[in-house]
């Protein structure tokens, strides 16, 4: 007779392996403030990005095993310049990739032999100068589907981090106190991270019709407290 297994311990074992991959990647924290979505991470690679651009005012980013998730990320820009070439740019929505995701990492959780390491993050913002409209769609290794406008954390000791972090979130605020408020939550008390060891990004109307933007160097520098 071959070899049984539950469905349900076959799913435990599989969510497990998936937690512990991602469990050993370093955090990530997307907030709104005043002027769209800010996007920090800790990542000293200069070369290998968790935080991309997918189109006009969508943002992708992904924590856990990198060569998994920026398969995702080449299939997110394929479907989404697919869409905008065949119907129209602003038929290109943040919540639909979200979906076409959360079916892909669903169908492999279930049917593969090995799950994705991997969380992901959709962020958008509206094409509205008077009302941005953030949104944020966290994907989870099963397919899961979280949305929300206001924060998302993604990776390792999220709870740890969201202890740190809640208490100080406010709406509306300025690109400063909000990347010190990520930074602060993402280090902890025992650890200083400076601007090589971050990578940050933003989504905002004012950078024109591309809104995504790369926070680096000077910049970056000036900004952390």
């Amino acid at each position: 007779m071959p070899f049984y297994v539950s469905p349900e311990q076959m799913m435990e074992d599989r969510a497990d392996y998936a937690r512990k991959g991602i469990a050993r990647g370093r955090a990530l924290i997307a907030l709104s403030y005043k002027k769209g979505i800010l996007i920090v991470a800790e990542n000293p690679s200069n070369t290998l990005y968790k935080i991309s651009e997918i189109y006009d005012r969508i943002a992708f980013a992904g924590v856990g095993k990198y060569n998994e998730f920026d398969q995702l990320r080449i299939a997110g820009v394929r479907h989404a310049d697919l869409k905008g070439y065949s119907f129209s740019r602003e038929d290109v929505d943040a919540r639909n990739l979200a979906n076409q995701y959360a079916q892909m990492l669903g169908q492999i959780f279930t049917h593969e032999m090995k799950p994705m390491e991997v969380e992901i993050l959709v962020a958008e913002i509206s094409h509205q100068v008077d009302d941005i409209q953030p949104q944020m769609f966290h994907i989870l290794y099963d397919g899961t589907v979280k949305d929300g406008t206001d924060y998302a954390v993604l990776g390792g000791e999220t709870e740890v981090i969201l202890e740190r972090f809640s208490p100080g979130y406010k709406p509306n605020m300025t690109l400063s106190k909000a990347l010190a408020l990520s930074v602060k939550a993402l280090s902890g008390d025992e650890r200083e991270l400076f601007s090589d060891d971050l990578e940050v990004a933003e989504l905002s109307l004012k950078n024109g019709r591309r809104s995504f933007r790369r926070i680096t160097g000077d910049e970056l520098t000036d900004l952390l407290p």
